[in-house]
């Protein structure tokens, strides 16, 4: 698909995209004025997305801080950031994140994201105008003479980037799973109550894993083209990054259960 950088008219997209609320064709006209602001507290806005998407690409380094889980019927690839709905268990109070965990790809290329129009043909570079990050005479300027700024240019790249990785990453699950190699597995998480006493033990999520003993009986042929194609070095990385799921868990539970407000 092309990709549509600033011909598309002023107006929100329908749909809905984890962090983006208020998702806009980026246009000289409507955003000409805007830009990026530093922020205090730059990835605030993550806090409440315990789960968040992942590209095959990025199975290496994420391994090495969350486990990465294939969710729904898509199987899609996921980082797991903590074990209890609306809590990232690596990023602070103040708003940023662990320096020593790796931060997707997905969350670097906010608030920029590409979109389909209408007609499902091209690709929509887009903003999401509830950023907290954008501002009208912001800094870091979208538009310069009415084109896109070079920050911005690269911000345009990088999605599209994004864009190749999420669609190589949508066929190798299919390869996955045109060689049945997934499996249903749990995750379970015993929560710290405010008293500090441990609760009853409670199930995190059922989802989708490589399955280790599948794998073994892959012909050699096929484990061959896995090697050649890269698609075993990740699948590998999945399953290394099956043993982050102590290290999440044990993040959570050293912080209290989130309270119900009163009334």
């Amino acid at each position: 698909m092309a990709i549509e950088q600033i011909q598309t008219p002023p107006g929100q997209l329908s749909g809905s995209v984890l962090f983006y609320s208020k998702p806009e064709p980026l246009n000289p006209e409507t955003h000409g004025t805007l830009g990026l602001t530093p922020m205090d507290a730059p990835f605030a806005f993550t806090a409440g997305a315990h789960v968040i998407p992942l590209q095959v690409s990025e199975f290496g380094p994420a391994s090495l801080s969350y486990p990465i889980i294939f969710a729904g019927e898509q199987k899609a690839p996921m980082a797991i950031l903590g074990v209890r709905a609306g809590e990232n268990v690596f990023v602070d109070a103040s708003g940023q994140f662990d320096p020593n965990a790796y931060i997707p790809a997905f969350v670097r290329r906010y608030p920029f994201v590409l979109a389909n129009n209408d007609n499902q043909e091209q690709l929509v570079v887009c903003i999401d105008r509830n950023a907290p990050m954008l501002a009208e005479g912001g800094q870091v300027q979208l538009f310069k003479d009415g084109k896109l700024s070079p920050f911005a240019e690269q911000a345009v790249q990088f999605c599209s980037e994004f864009e190749t990785e999420r669609r190589r990453s949508e066929l190798f699950v299919a390869r996955l799973n045109e060689l049945d190699l997934f499996e249903i597995k749990q995750a379970n998480f015993q929560p710290r109550m405010p008293d500090g006493t441990l609760g009853e033990p409670v199930l995190v999520a059922d989802y989708y894993s490589v399955s280790e003993e599948k794998l073994g009986k892959l012909s050699d042929a096929d484990l061959r083209e896995l090697h050649v194609t890269g698609v075993l070095r990740q699948c590998y990385a999945h399953l290394t990054s099956m043993f982050n799921w102590e290290r999440v868990i044990g993040r959570s539970a050293a912080r209290p259960a989130p309270t119900v407000g009163h009334a």
